[in-house]
């Protein structure tokens, strides 16, 4: 059964914020010196409602039976205005996340399509992402869907 993929409502919160914290959690695990557990909510009833109003972002939900089981954070961008750059209108995508027992099943592939069918919409040529090398099912989840490694991020402890 497909999921039905919608834009995130404020209703949405409490839901969003369980399906959040298994992507923290994972993060969390992997780096804590990076990512902690927070006293309350990750995410801020203020930072999601900021998302939905934005209409350069979009919060997109899945939903299977009634309930989410997924999510993605899509926002379009253009590069600055200065002289090394190409300007172009490009799509970032950002915490895409399926709950854990849904998995493999569709699901991020719907939510990864809606993503760029948005920004496509909205001029995007491109679309981006950012995922943590720790994260080898995610990197080959993206890897078959077409996407390719443009940059590294690199990092070293001074201490």
């Amino acid at each position: 059964m497909h999921p039905s993929i919608r834009e995130a409502a404020m209703n949405d919160y409490q839901a969003l914020c369980k399906i959040f914290d298994e992507v923290d959690a994972l993060h969390r695990n992997a780096l804590p010196e990076i990512y902690r557990q927070p006293d309350g909510p990750a995410r801020s009833r203020e930072y999601i409602h900021g998302l939905i109003e934005d209409e350069a972002t979009a919060l997109l939900v899945a939903e299977r039976e009634g309930r989410l089981v997924g999510v993605v954070k899509v926002s379009v961008t253009e590069t600055p205005d200065i002289p090394v750059y190409v300007l172009r209108t490009y799509a970032a995508i950002d915490t895409l996340v399926v709950k854990k027992e849904c998995r493999r099943s569709g699901i991020g592939r719907s939510l990864l399509e809606a993503a760029e069918q948005w920004a496509r919409e909205r001029g995007a040529a491109t679309a981006e992402l950012t995922v943590m090398e720790f994260n080898e099912p995610a990197i080959a989840f993206y890897q078959r869907f077409g996407y390719k490694p443009a940059s590294r991020k690199m990092r070293k402890p001074l201490t």
